[in-house]
């Protein structure tokens, strides 16, 4: 099969398009002819040389979501059949014509999606409800603010909390963005490269906040939250350090949490896959969710893929088509 390969650590230079043998499915597993894959920031991590993947997971292919069909399932497998079309959460692998999936970690491709829409839901999906969701707990009638609203996982949050009745705000770094934020549900977008968005928000209080960014936004997060607030970490671009002020979070009853996704088992995945299965499938089938794929590469084009990824000029997903 052909399949993208990181050849050594480094820039997106180093992904090369070579020819690796199929993978096989173990008895618990599914092999996907893949269609589409999507494109994260992990991806970027681990082709630096900066997040090295499982054990169990292909080291030097990258990959952590696809959409495609069934062509091989393992014995144990009773829940999909050949020829079925899902989407699945990966620990790697999937820049190639096939890949294998623990077959708990798919779900079937949403009714009128395509490969390419499908393919661009399940890392930012898992991780949007695991965090905002099941560790945020975010209600209807609460207050949500996502940083980074533009991106992946900015553009999933700010539609699953406004589907789930939740008052949405976000922070991206253009009046473009800002409008693509408002345009999908977000109240009030903030351009943080004009505005200081404690300052904005200071008066209305949040409840849930999703944060990838650390750094300078540590604090004023800890300071926006109402009483009994959350804040939730998925990652710290800007850092993971800061001084915060302890009295503050005992006087507000705050929880600061956060997670990884890739390095937890399979049974905490297939726990997450099934709420989601019955939580989230059926708001995206309803329309109240739409997929904003920025723009799609062929697998061999993925070295462009990510130079987009790390210039931050798209909104959305960046996707390969395979």
């Amino acid at each position: 099969m052909k399949a993208i390969v990181i050849t050594n650590p480094g820039g997106p230079e180093v992904l090369k398009l070579q020819e690796r043998d199929t993978p096989q499915p173990k008895p618990n597993e599914v092999l996907i002819r893949v269609k589409a894959a999507g494109v994260n920031r992990p991806d970027v991590f681990q082709r630096k040389g900066n997040y090295p993947p499982p054990a169990n997971a292909p080291q030097d292919i990258p990959g952590l979501e696809v959409a495609g069909i069934i062509e091989e399932k393992g014995p144990e497998v009773t829940q999909w059949n050949v020829g079925d079309a899902v989407c699945a959460l990966l620990n790697g692998g999937g820049y190639a014509g096939f890949a294998v999936a623990e077959a708990a970690q798919c779900l079937p491709v949403p009714k009128g999606w395509s490969f390419v829409e499908a393919a661009s839901l399940p890392e930012t999906v898992f991780t949007v409800w695991q965090n905002v969701f099941e560790r945020g707990g975010l209600k209807a009638g609460e207050k949500f603010l996502v940083h980074g609203g533009s991106s992946g996982i900015g553009i999933t949050a700010i539609q699953l909390a406004k589907a789930f009745g939740a008052e949405v705000y976000a922070t991206a770094g253009s009046d473009d963005k800002c409008k693509a934020c408002e345009d999908l549900g977000a109240k009030r977008s903030i351009n943080y490269k004009t505005e200081d968005f404690e300052e904005v928000l200071k008066d209305i209080g949040i409840d849930v906040i999703l944060d990838m960014i650390g750094g300078g936004y540590i604090e004023k997060n800890i300071r926006l939250l109402n009483p009994d607030g959350r804040l939730v970490y998925i990652n710290a671009m800007n850092g993971s350090k800061a001084e915060i002020d302890v009295q503050e979070i005992m006087r507000k009853r705050l929880t600061l949490t956060g997670s990884t996704l890739r390095n937890r088992d399979a049974v905490f995945k297939a726990q997450l896959s099934a709420s989601i299965l019955k939580n989230v499938w059926p708001v995206l089938e309803s329309g109240k969710f739409k997929p904003v794929v920025y723009k799609t590469f062929k697998l061999e084009d993925a070295a462009a893929a990510h130079q987009l990824m790390e210039s931050s000029e798209h909104i959305g997903k960046i996707m390969l088509e395979v």
